[in-house]
């Protein structure tokens, strides 16, 4: 056991996979995406807190500046949309395409990295942007969608979602002061705090309607998917390279993907499965860089 909690790799690998099954959990709850959202967040945010306090890892708030907390609450909120924006892009379409959308969010870094940080955008970077581009042309079926207007309500709802996750990774690069999973958690506090009176100014809560499988998937979403996997995650990132981390992070989309075919037995065309490929390929040659080893 010991030897597993030590071994990054796997603890990663493990944590990805485990992230890559959310969809059916989520569809089983049978409640609205931004009351799945809030529970998630609160489940999670419990989890990590006691996670935190049982290993004495306090959060110091000395060294914050005066606008950390303020882009931490705007992360929260972004974090809260992105979850909703996905689960809404689950019941409209498929597990996989709305996956492979979702995984647009890097490309939409890389463009806007150049903007907000004055980071220059190579050949290299440029290819993958217009390759990735070309995958998200190739899913949405170029105009003849296979599954109708829900698919591509569905495809849109999960660019929301990239663009919002997007968000969230180019606002965590103005946080300095704050590393990890405390982050998260203090993400997580600020996404309970923004979708508690949305949740009570729409859909209101449900919570007490619900079937007991849809309180099991629940509490697997909120403690398993979230806040034991976020643990494990960021226990595990801190020790691996960056590269390897991002090469480890497509197994959540792979293993997304082979559950909408194998398990909820959706289809995927074949232009689809190409722009799929195209995404994450040219996504993930754009993270990783190959040295010459003298």
């Amino acid at each position: 056991m010991k030897k597993i909690i030590k071994n990054p790799t796997l603890l990663i690998t493990v944590s990805m996979a485990v992230f890559g099954t959310i969809a059916p959990f989520v569809r089983k709850t049978g409640l609205a995406s931004a009351e799945v959202a809030l529970y998630r967040a609160v489940l999670a945010a419990s989890l990590i807190g006691i996670f935190l306090f049982v290993t004495k890892q306090k959060i110091s708030f000395k060294d914050f500046k005066k606008a950390t907390l303020p882009l931490l609450l705007f992360s929260g909120a972004a974090m809260a949309f992105n979850w909703i924006f996905l689960f809404e892009a689950y019941k409209y379409t498929t597990v996989s395409v709305a996956t492979l959308s979702y995984y647009f969010a890097p490309v939409i870094v890389t463009v806007a990295c150049p903007i907000l940080f004055k980071e220059k955008i190579g050949l290299k970077g440029w290819i993958c942007f217009a390759g990735s581009t070309l995958g998200i042309v190739l899913i949405t079926g170029i105009g003849d969608l296979s599954g109708g207007k829900n698919d591509l309500k569905g495809i849109l709802f999960g660019l929301c979602a990239a663009a919002l996750y997007a968000t969230v990774i180019l606002l965590n690069k103005f946080i300095k002061e704050v590393d990890g999973i405390h982050r998260t958690f203090l993400q997580f506090l600020s996404a309970v705090v923004v979708l508690s009176p949305y949740v009570l100014l729409t859909d209101g809560v449900n919570v007490g309607n619900m079937a007991p499988v849809g309180i099991v998937c629940l509490l697997t979403v909120g403690f398993i998917h979230t806040g034991i996997t976020y643990c494990m995650y960021f226990t595990s990132l801190k020790n691996l390279p960056g590269q390897k981390a991002a090469i480890l992070s497509y197994i959540d989309p792979l293993v997304a993907v082979i559950i909408s075919i194998t398990v909820l037995k959706e289809s995927i065309t074949p232009m689809q499965a190409a722009g799929g490929i195209l995404i994450l390929g040219f996504t993930l040659w754009n993270e990783i860089s190959f040295t010459k080893k003298s």
